[in-house]
């Protein structure tokens, strides 16, 4: 896939093609983690080797619970494996205006199957041993917490990952603070450690997840599919989350179902190759990713940056996906 410098291009439609790619998923579930975890479980282009779990959008005991719930509720046997419960500096601090204090916006699921017994670090670099060179997908969809302590403590395993994808940073204004997202705010630090690495890196910003705009509409399209208990509880989720005053009250960003979506349908989105940096002092700009559009720095454009979502064929996807679930 060729992208030219500095110009955005939408890149050529359909879903992926070939084998499925061995994938593991860090996530802190979290409404949007729930849907992008469906997502990936319906999806036969992603083998999901592995779902690890930071503490994030609500602390580590709920985001593992959650997780358990939402993989236990697909019937795929997919190992889950708690892993950090606050950022590489500084303290906790969780998302529940959002999320709800149960990350699930109160939607109850089934108790999903017992965690592994493991850490997560140690669970990524054992499934990324077993890779080939360039052929494991790490997708992030919290705190980079969990993917920064595997690589940095083993850095030549960078060498077996064929893309990282993040959910995370803003090249404008954050969620969190005026300045940062929610994700890369939470452990700047890790999310810098990942950019320094050097391998392939898709970073999905607020700018690009703001598209997949769920409104009541989409959530009452998505309950017509019918479906299982899987869809059902997807509509519930995503009824249950307040809408979002920066988009109007129309509703609700569905941020991290986009990082699954760029590994199944990348004609969906326009890109653009840039390099990041990321702020991890101690001021007010802390945790903000200096995304640089047009080489003002002139550094090496390193990092994929999707900026344009077709979002009916977001949400077409989504509906179709999630529709093959128990």
């Amino acid at each position: 896939m060729r992208h030219r410098r500095g110009g955005a291009r939408r890149v050529s439609a359909g879903l992926g093609s070939g084998a499925p790619r061995s994938t593991i998923i860090d996530c802190d579930p979290g409404t949007d983690d729930a849907l992008a975890l469906w997502l990936a479980l319906a999806s036969p282009e992603l083998d999901l080797r592995l779902v690890t779990v930071v503490g994030g959008n609500v602390g580590l005991a709920r985001t593992l619970a959650n997780a358990r719930a939402v993989v236990g509720l697909s019937g795929r046997p997919i190992p889950v494996v708690p892993g950090a419960d606050r950022p590489l500096r500084g303290n906790f601090a969780g998302e529940p205006a959002v999320h709800g204090e149960d990350g699930l916006a109160g939607v109850i699921l089934p108790e999903g199957p017992p965690a592994v017994r493991a850490v997560a670090a140690d669970a990524i670099r054992a499934v990324l041993r077993e890779a080939g060179p360039g052929s494991a997908t790490l997708v992030g969809i919290g705190p980079a917490t969990n993917l920064a302590l595997a690589l940095a403590t083993e850095p030549d395993l960078a060498g077996r990952v064929r893309e990282i994808v993040i959910m995370g940073g803003a090249w404008g204004e954050g969620n969190w603070t005026p300045a940062a997202e929610f994700n890369a705010a939470s452990d700047p630090e890790a999310l810098d450690m990942l950019l320094a690495l050097g391998a392939p890196l898709t970073l999905v910003t607020l700018e690009l997840t703001m598209q997949a705009l769920v409104t009541p509409a989409r959530v009452e399209a998505l309950r017509r599919l019918g479906g299982g208990a899987c869809l059902r509880a997807a509509g519930d989720i995503l009824a249950a989350v307040p809408p979002s005053r920066r988009l109007g009250g129309q509703g609700h960003a569905l941020h991290d179902a986009c990082a699954v979506t760029w590994l199944l349908a990348p004609g969906l989105f326009g890109t653009r190759k840039v390099s990041v940096e990321v702020d991890c002092g101690p001021g007010p700009g802390r945790g903000r990713t200096h995304v640089d559009r047009w080489g003002r720095r002139r550094a090496e454009p390193r990092v994929t940056l999707p900026e344009r979502l077709d979002a009916d064929g977001f949400f077409a996807l989504l509906g179709q996906r999630l529709a093959r679930l128990p």
